[in-house]
């Protein structure tokens, strides 16, 4: 086995004339597999619950701040039910936070990082536009082509 892989193991240097079991380093692989495989779901589970239009407009509206139930449906122009529920899938995911001030529940997003992420996926959208129109632009100025 190489070095690396028992140091990473938390062995430290191991001479190479030193025989140890392989296991420690086994574990070690199947520790950090599983980290991955850990990570890899957290964001798997983190996209599909953005993988809504309504609850991508909710978390839009709440880089303006707390807003309750009634004030996002205004804004939204959505049932409550249809607010709520989407609300529900967020709150379940960590997206958003709930502050209940007497009969009034607040929504506020738990971490604005995702309001970095939504601007970057804003800008993917905008570059693949930029580059259907370029290509459409190309298309039409190329003679001889059936429309």
């Amino acid at each position: 086995m190489p070095r690396s892989l028992f140091a990473s193991a938390g062995r430290g240097f191991i001479s190479p004339r030193r025989r140890l079991s392989p296991l420690p380093c086994y574990i070690a692989i199947f520790e950090y597999n599983g980290l991955v495989s850990q990570i890899g779901t957290f964001k798997a589970e983190f996209f599909k619950a953005l993988a809504h239009p309504l609850r991508i407009q909710i978390i839009d509206a709440l880089r303006d701040g707390e807003f309750g139930v009634n004030e996002l449906c205004e804004r939204l122009h959505v049932e409550q039910s249809t607010v709520s529920q989407q609300l529900a899938v967020l709150r379940s995911r960590n997206i958003v936070v709930g502050r209940k001030e007497g009969l009034n529940v607040y929504y506020s997003v738990r971490d604005t990082t995702v309001f970095k992420l939504l601007d970057v996926a804003k800008q993917i959208f905008n570059n693949q536009l930029i580059g259907v129109k370029d290509m459409l632009k190309e298309m039409a100025q190329t003679p001889g082509r059936r429309r």
